[in-house]
């Protein structure tokens, strides 16, 4: 037989969640640590974010990977590997020069033919580099620090 809560059990549940949540909030704030821990929705299966379109591959990309160019909190796109780029007086060709410094997992620096590979692969699978491939005539990684699209 069901009952419902009488007004003191109801009083020691709510006092009971509001001390749980002052606890978690203390810790979540006192630590002054910088780690970021998170939980996600599920088991983290496939880490390539190219070739799947499962939400929790995609946020560890952008927690692991870096790209040219990143939003920042007013979702305004800010240079992430890229130091300096311009576009030509007629629009039609884009020059990219990267950040120095900029390393592999494995100490190798990145180049702009490495960075050109990385677009030429998104390019053939996302349906927004599909779009973009068709009005890029070429795509190059000038020399180690520069890549051009025009």
């Amino acid at each position: 037989m069901a009952q419902g809560l009488t007004r003191r059990e109801f009083g020691i549940a709510a006092g009971a969640a509001a001390l749980i949540a002052h606890g978690f909030k203390a810790q979540a704030q006192g630590s002054g640590s910088k780690t970021l821990r998170f939980i996600a929705q599920s088991d983290l299966r496939v880490l390539d974010p190219i070739w799947t379109t499962a939400y929790i591959t995609r946020n560890h990309g952008y927690m692991v990977f870096d790209t040219l160019f990143a939003l920042d909190s007013k979702l305004q796109p800010q240079p992430q590997m890229v130091g300096d780029y311009s576009v030509s007086a007629d629009t039609l060709l884009y020059s990219f020069t990267l950040r120095n410094g900029l390393k592999f997992h494995d100490g190798q620096p990145v180049r702009g033919a490495d960075c050109v590979a990385s677009l030429k692969r998104w390019m053939a699978r996302d349906s927004l580099g599909q779009t973009l491939a068709t009005v890029i005539d070429e795509t190059t990684g000038a020399d180690d620090k520069l890549l051009q699209s025009g």
